[in-house]
């Protein structure tokens, strides 16, 4: 199995990102769908959602929201939140690489670095594939991506982590244009090691990538707070696409 396949479904995962600044996740949010002007009956699928925690605040504003994970776990948790008298919120297990079933949406939205997670690249082709497939004409995809440069100047190579009385040392690497991250542990005297690698795509990659696909770039950010994209400062590069008819 791959690496996300494994990590993503493991209990530790949560609990190592458990303290993830939602806050500002959620005021990205707000000014990230008011700056793209999607209108509130809009359909917005959350690809890579996790737990669920952005796609219920999605649907808080107003749109019909439909989150997508590898991870059986997490989906299983998230159906607690889907309700009878909420039709507007679904979450389904998925492979973002496939095709995605159902009638064509406004937007997709893959948020906090949800991409760059496979050795082969006709695999990231599949994802833009997928994405364009489900999308209504002129329909927008949002890719937060990180950006290579600023990980390359502000690569910390050690840390250690403590969450819920577990030690989480963590190591991380650029081997490849991949930055790797060890994680190791010790929990109820059984020692663990779980990693995570994800491809140092750059902008102009990306950019390429998706015009191949049939995507035209609308504009990039380079941070939460939706500030213009430096390509050796901003922490961030978040891109906005537009399918093309």
């Amino acid at each position: 199995m791959a690496w996300f396949e494994t990590w993503f479904n493991t209990s530790y995962y949560h609990i190592l990102y458990k303290d993830r600044d939602f806050a500002e996740a959620e005021h990205f949010i707000s000014l990230l769908v008011k700056d793209l002007a999607l209108k509130k009956n809009a359909h917005i699928i959350d690809l890579a959602c996790g737990k669920g925690r952005h796609s219920l605040f999605l649907n808080s504003l107003g749109y019909s929201v439909l989150g997508l994970d590898l991870s059986e776990e997490s989906i299983l948790h998230n159906k607690a939140f889907e309700k009878s008298e909420r039709p507007s919120l679904k979450f389904g297990v998925h492979d973002m690489r496939n095709p995605i079933q159902g009638a064509p949406v406004d937007a997709v939205f893959n948020l906090f670095t949800s991409f760059g997670y496979f050795d082969d690249p006709n695999d990231d082709r599949k994802v833009f594939e997928s994405v364009s497939d489900i999308l209504k004409e002129k329909g927008i995809f949002v890719l937060d991506f990180l950006n290579e440069k600023f990980v390359k100047n502000t690569l910390f190579p050690e840390s250690i982590t403590v969450k819920e009385n577990i030690e989480f040392h963590i190591s991380k690497r650029i081997e490849n244009q991949h930055v790797i991250k060890d994680i190791r542990f010790t929990d109820k005297g059984e020692d663990f090691h779980f990693f995570e690698k994800v491809k140092l795509h750059t902008a102009a990659e990306i950019k390429e990538l998706a015009e191949q696909c049939g995507f035209e770039h609308v504009k990039i950010y380079g941070d939460y707070h939706l500030a213009a994209f430096e390509q050796e400062s901003s922490p961030r590069c978040i891109n906005v696409f537009k399918k093309q008819s």
